[in-house]
């Protein structure tokens, strides 16, 4: 297959793919979609399906907090201007309804039944100074608690498209712009989705180019020579066009895990290159002319180099088991796209090398043989302490591991100072929260609906002990209504915003019907026998807001009757915990996966069960002492740290994989096992600390991301690669020494058969 007539060919049949694909190219398209990082095996997400559509979406909204440049939040100018904007919004397509205080009536009961008033009346300033006190009922919802903000609480169509909803933002960007207000702080699906697909593709061109030029700087350092790094650049630049190409041929969106993929298809390429480089100008070094140097390199490494990057595509593969969307893809299509990668080098390499002239080419100096010869007696006389310290820091790491939580954030992947973040920590102190509760209720087998006075009172325990757990807050609920028809009983007294008496909740019954015809977030259902309680709360994190639903729970289980209520939590943003759980128990599926498939492919390698056992150890170890670096660093489990175990072992096993593919070399020429592994440390040490070297380098770039999937990755799996090489040198050499009476007897059994 790599002689030269059968490598020009293939060369030519790689032109020609790239020239089609040139002429009819994939258009890319970038898109942000957070419910894709839903667990689809969830219970809880068919059950929030189906909620959504009895009552509404609690994440299709926007936040938008105005206040008054010049003076006062009751300023006649101020409020006839919000208002202005408020009616320019509302007729924007898209928009469904925008609640305000500017608008906001609340009923009044009298003796000709019931009618609304105005809230806020700025027709005058009489008016306005009249209207003042009753605000104070709304501070923390619709006003802000310093009393300087008000709030637009925009609710879009929940069926809006990524791009329909890019659209309705910069509408509203627009309408703003032309005003003489400016929002003083923004928060909400659409927005957040259109910023971080622009920062995600920045940071995807950045990282693109700083792979490249990182590329460009370790070819020029390793191979000194032109040759040695136009080829791998044009190849690399091609292989990693047709993986991309064939994603986006899919229909595949490029999406927020998409910004790591350029930065792994480069480093991964790039160390198979290596090996065949460095194969290669070692073949030359010795004599032999151009073309048979170039057909025993392919011939001789692209077996144990296919199997390194099969193992690598497992490692990301091995993501498909988790439920998560956004993950599953992201680890199907980087398999597939390394795949790829590797095909376009297998077609395209040996063909460049045969028509470019590299007789003459600088060998990279590699470290003297002096050098690994002294480390490996080394090893072998510092074998008890080499043996020592690695079960020391693995015991070390496994403890401080055992301490980490899960506990993940929304706006995880997000700098601190990200104006996003800044804007969300305005409205959880100001107004309650950013994040929706959604917590539904149905009646039990005793009631008949949610407005019987047993079951209000019920719903009632059930807002204290929310008010305990999250402090005071506005809810819309089944009891929120009767209590504002309680206060509009009153002639609108905001000290009669509380639960009525028996005798006041008989007056007020006969206005149910009409109360809930009314405009607004539905807060139960049409036969009343379902219904919700809604409102906001602060980003605390999934581990925080896990405590405070078994809480709630068992405040249920103790204290609610369920023949009168049943109660279940629900929402996009409970949902997105159980994701950050779900993920961090599935990481263990993967890695089985993992483990497994390895395991497989060293047995059939070696055929010994023994030596796959072994193979696995260097691996293990360093994905134990990550745990203990993230104890150190103080990174808790979450969807994007809990994934990096099993993307690292697929990348981290590739070393131990060379080294024991060169040991079945040596070991096959007939030396004995000491002095087989004695060679490979010596020949294979150097190409394992040149391609960790490498892939090192190339995640550490990761690390400088702004986002903390990419960022986590870059830095956790930088440092798990050193791990393993220190494991590869270090401790598999000593765990291969005890099999020697086991492979001396397999060679005698051989000899005399």
């Amino acid at each position: 297959m790599f002689r030269k007539s059968t490598a020009l060919t293939l060369l030519g049949f790689g032109i020609f793919l790239s020239i089609m694909i040139l002429v009819f190219p994939p258009v890319p398209s970038f898109n942000y979609d957070f419910e894709q990082f839903f667990p689809q095996d969830d219970p809880d997400l068919a059950f929030y399906q189906q909620y959504e559509k009895d009552f509404e979406s609690d994440n299709d909204y926007l936040l938008i907090a105005l206040q008054n440049p010049s003076g006062s939040l009751t300023s006649v100018d101020f409020l006839k201007k919000s208002d202005l904007l408020k009616k320019e919004i509302s007729n924007l397509d898209g928009v469904d309804t925008l609640i305000s205080i500017l608008d906001l009536e609340m009923p009044v009961i009298g003796l000709f039944g019931i009618s609304f008033n105005k809230v806020l009346d700025w027709e005058s300033a009489e008016n306005l100074e009249y209207s003042g006190p009753s605000l104070k009922q709304f501070e923390g919802s619709l006003i802000s608690k310093d009393g300087q903000s008000l709030l637009f609480l925009i609710r879009n169509n929940p069926k809006l498209s990524k791009e329909q909803g890019d659209t309705l933002y910069h509408q509203i960007k627009e309408v703003f712009l032309q005003s003489e207000l400016k929002p003083h702080a923004v928060a909400g699906k659409i927005q957040t989705q259109g910023d971080f697909v622009t920062l995600m593709q920045e940071e995807f061109s950045l990282f693109l180019g700083a792979s490249l030029v990182l590329i460009l700087v370790m070819l020029v350092l390793i191979f000194r020579t032109w040759w040695g790094v136009l080829v791998p650049v044009l190849v690399l630049s091609i292989g990693i066009f047709w993986a991309f190409s064939v994603i986006l041929y899919s229909g595949k969106s490029l999406d927020i895990m998409s910004v790591m993929q350029p930065t792994i298809f480069l480093i991964v390429g790039l160390s198979a290159l290596v090996h065949y480089f460095t194969h290669l100008i070692k073949n030359i070094r010795v004599g032999k002319v151009k073309e048979e140097a170039v057909y025993e390199t392919f011939r001789e490494l692209t077996f144990a180099v296919s199997l390194t990057i099969f193992t690598t595509a497992v490692g990301f593969f091995s993501l498909y088991f988790t439920s998560i969307p956004a993950l599953k893809a992201f680890g199907l299509w980087t398999a597939i796209g390394i795949l790829v990668l590797f095909f376009g080098l297998i077609v395209i390499t040996p063909g460049l090398l045969y028509l470019f002239p590299i007789a003459k080419a600088k060998a990279f100096q590699k470290p003297a043989s002096l050098f690994w010869q002294r480390l490996f007696s080394w090893i072998i006389l510092k074998r008890k302490l080499v043996l020592y310290t690695f079960l020391g820091i693995t015991l070390l790491s496994l403890f401080f591991g055992l301490q980490l939580k899960v506990n993940g954030f929304l706006l995880d992947n997000l700098p601190l100072d990200h104006p996003i973040q800044e804007d969300f920590a305005f409205f959880d102190e100001q107004f309650g929260g950013s994040n929706p509760l959604e917590i539904y209720l149905s009646t039990g087998d005793s009631a008949n609906s949610l407005f019987d006075y047993a079951v209000l009172r019920e719903i009632e325990k059930l807002e204290t002990k929310l008010t305990e757990s999250f402090g005071e807050r506005q809810l819309i609920s089944p009891v929120s209504l009767v209590k504002s028809l309680n206060q509009a009983q009153n002639r609108g007294n905001i000290a009669a915003y509380s639960f009525p008496s028996q005798g006041q909740f008989l007056r007020m019954s006969r206005y149910f019907d009409q109360i809930l015809k009314l405009d607004g977030p539905k807060v139960i259902s049409s036969n009343q026998k379902a219904g919700r309680i809604s409102g906001r709360v602060g980003d605390l994190g999934s581990l925080e807001m896990g405590k405070k639903r078994a809480e709630l729970l068992d405040f249920v289980k103790k204290e609610i009757n369920p023949d009168l209520l049943r109660v279940r939590w629900t929402g996009t943003a409970f949902l997105i915990d159980h994701g950050h759980e779900s993920v961090t128990r599935q990481m263990f599926q993967g890695l089985l996966f993992a483990f497994v498939v390895v395991g497989i492919v060293a047995g059939f390698l070696f055929r010994s069960w023994r030596l796959s056992f072994i193979l696995l150890i260097p691996n293990v170890i360093p994905l134990v002492w990550m745990l203990g670096l993230m104890y150190l660093l103080g990174i808790e489990f979450k969807l994007t740290t809990s994934i990096l175990f099993t993307v690292a072992f697929g990348i981290a096993v590739d070393d131990s994989i060379h080294f024991m593919t060169k040991l079945k070399t040596e070991l096959d020429r007939g030396k004995n096992l000491l002095y087989a592994i004695k060679r490979t440390f010596m020949e294979a040490g150097r190409a394992i600390l040149l391609t960790s070297a490498i892939l090192v380098a190339g995640f550490a770039l990761l690390s400088f991301s702004q986002f903390g999937v990419t960022h986590f990755t870059g830095l956790l799996i930088s440092f798990t690669l050193i791990f393993a090489l220190l494991a590869d040198l270090f401790l598999l050499p000593l765990l291969l020494f005890p099999l020697k009476k086991v492979w001396d007897k397999k060679t005698e059994s051989r000899s005399k058969d």
